[in-house]
Formats: C-alpha cells, sequence, structure tokens
C-alpha cells in the first residue's frame, strides 16, 4: 500500500476484519461523513491513540465562513484537547512549497489570546534547528496544555486529496518511518493533537513522484482558512464562527 497518513484507509472496511485492539464507528452529520478509528494497544500500523476523518465537499470551495462545518470539525477537535489550560498552534511546512504550506497558511488565520500562541517554525534549512527542537524550546517557555500541530497529510487515495480533515491525538507522526516530522507527547512533554488535510499522494508504490490535487492553490487556501477556523472555534467555545472571522479577517 502507499504511504498514507490517514488512520481510516489503513483500517476501513476496504482492508477487511479489523485487526484486535481497534475500533471503527462511522457518523453523519450534515454533510460531513465522520470517521473515528481508535487503536488501543501499541504494533499495529499506525500508533495507539485516536483517529478522526471528517470526509467534506473539496476545502476548496470551503472556507473559515462555512460555520456548519467548521462547528463540526470544532467539536471534533475540542474532544482531543485538554479541557482547559492554554494551547500552543504550531503550523508545520514549508511556506514556498505550495502543497506543503498548509501548516504555516492556517496560523496565520490564529486568533493569539497570549504571546507566541501561533508559530510557524519552518523548516530545519531555514532555521539551523530540526522541528524537535524548535518546539521544545517554544513549549519549554510558553508551558501550554497542549501542541496542535497543523501540516499537510498524505492519502493513498487521489479522490480523497482535499476532502479530508484528520485530528488525532497520537502526536504528529507521518507515515514514512524516517521523517522527521515527529512531534509527540514522548518529545516534548505535553499532549499533542495533529490536524491536517492530505494534499499529496505517492504516484505509484515505491516511487519517489506525488500527485497533487488539481485546484492545488484553492486547496490550500480554504483548507488553511477552514482549519484556523475550526481550531480558533474549539479553543474559543464562547465566541461564534462569525465574530472569529471578523477578528482574524
Amino acid at each position: 500500500m502507499r504511504f498514507t497518513d490517514m488512520a481510516d484507509e489503513m483500517f476501513g472496511a476496504a482492508q477487511g476484519a479489523l485487526p484486535a485492539g481497534v475500533r471503527l464507528a462511522t457518523a453523519k452529520r450534515g454533510g460531513v461523513t465522520i470517521t473515528r478509528v481508535e487503536i488501543a494497544r501499541e504494533g499495529l500500523a499506525k500508533p495507539r491513540g485516536r483517529y478522526v476523518t471528517l470526509e467534506m465537499p473539496s476545502v476548496s470551495v470551503l472556507d473559515e465562513r462555512d460555520a456548519a462545518v467548521i462547528e463540526v470539525c470544532a467539536r471534533e477537535l475540542r474532544a482531543l484537547l485538554p479541557p482547559e489550560g492554554p494551547v500552543l498552534v504550531l503550523g508545520v511546512g514549508n511556506r514556498r512549497i505550495t502543497a506543503d504550506a498548509l501548516g504555516p497558511r492556517t496560523v496565520q488565520r490564529i486568533l493569539v489570546t497570549m504571546g507566541a500562541g501561533a508559530a510557524p517554525p519552518g523548516v530545519a534549512a531555514a532555521t539551523g534547528l530540526s522541528l524537535q527542537q524548535l518546539a521544545a524550546a517554544l513549549v519549554g517557555q510558553l508551558h501550554p496544555a497542549a501542541v496542535v500541530c497543523v501540516d499537510s497529510l498524505c492519502s493513498a487515495e487521489g479522490q480523497r486529496l482535499g476532502r479530508t480533515v484528520q485530528f488525532s491525538d497520537t502526536g504528529l507522526y507521518p507515515a514514512q518511518a524516517d521523517h522527521t516530522r515527529h512531534l509527540t507527547r514522548d518529545t516534548l512533554g505535553v499532549p499533542v493533537v495533529a490536524a491536517g488535510i492530505p494534499t499529496l499522494m505517492q504516484a505509484q508504490e515505491g516511487a519517489d513522484l506525488v500527485v497533487t490535487p488539481r485546484a492545488l492553490d484553492s486547496v490550500i487556501a480554504h483548507g488553511a482558512a477552514l482549519l484556523a477556523g475550526s481550531v480558533n472555534r474549539a479553543l474559543q467555545p464562547r465566541l461564534t464562527v462569525q465574530q472569529l472571522c471578523w477578528l482574524t479577517g
């Protein structure tokens, strides 16, 4: 199977019987299909934890004004976060590469209520520091209750590019075993929730080539707005989507 960051692609109905220790449930809320995967033991294809995938119309036609979708996303994200305490939002990726710019573009729209509450750490080539070093330094300085990492994801199914959002409480844990973007509770000392939209697919198994959605620019722009709106609503439940849109516009 091609690389995938999507838990429901690894353990969905197409993969046959679920292995021991994995539970999967699907629900529909409005126009959004929600698939929750819970992995209760180590040693499987994905780390132990909870994964929520929300499938919707292409995010290229959605943004922070789509309150119904944002409410669904925010509710699922909020369930993965601690009940109280400040949250550090990290936008992971490279703003100079469109398919990898989702994280940096998202944090530009986060409502910051304390110093450096949202940050795009950049890439090691530009800073001289690894992502883990930068994230650990921010956590050590700010002492957040949790970290939300926003990053572009990889899917094994082309039709899902730009059409799904995934949240997980396992931390940022890319499918490639040797990937440098691992940010977890073990490495940072606080809960780490990953949020992302698949914007990449391996062209064929074992190949370095990737494919991206046709409307990639729009997927990144609107997807960043949608994710930021969802994060803002999850962290600021007393404010409406409309108020948050006005404050961050």
